[in-house]
C-alpha cells in the first residue's frame, strides 16, 4: 500500500472538515485534474487524479458521513468521477455537470467558514 499523499489530512485532520469543506477540497483536485485532462498532460492528470481520490476515499471513510444515504452518494460520486475520466461508457457524465456539482460545495464551504 502507498504511503498517503497528504499525510497529515490522513493523519485525521481531514475529519475536522465539513461535507462542504471536504467536497470543496475534492472538487478543487478534480479542476486540476480536468484541466490536464483536457491538455492531454498525462502525468499531471495521473498525479492529479491520485489526490482527488485520495481525497474522495478519506471524505468515504470519514464516520460523518457513514449513514446509508451520504455513503452511498459519496460512493457513487467516486464511480462517476472515474468515468469521467477513464472512458466516459457507463454514466456520460461530462467534466462540466462535474464541475459544477463541485463549484456549489465550494462556495457553501467559504459561506461555512
Amino acid at each position: 500500500m502507498k504511503p498517503p499523499i497528504h499525510k497529515e489530512l490522513a493523519g485525521g485532520r481531514w475529519f475536522e472538515f465539513s461535507i462542504f469543506a471536504q467536497l470543496g477540497n475534492v472538487g478543487s483536485e478534480s479542476e486540476r485534474t480536468a484541466r490536464a485532462f483536457e491538455r492531454g498532460d498525462r502525468d499531471r492528470f495521473e498525479n492529479a487524479f491520485e489526490r482527488m481520490l485520495e481525497l474522495l476515499d478519506l471524505t468515504v471513510e470519514d464516520p460523518k458521513w457513514r449513514t446509508t444515504c451520504r455513503l452511498r452518494e459519496l460512493l457513487r460520486l467516486r464511480e462517476e468521477v472515474c468515468d469521467v475520466f477513464h472512458g466516459n461508457e457507463i454514466f456520460g457524465t461530462s467534466i462540466e455537470t462535474l464541475k459544477k456539482y463541485f463549484l456549489y460545495f465550494g462556495i457553501a464551504a467559504r459561506a461555512d467558514r
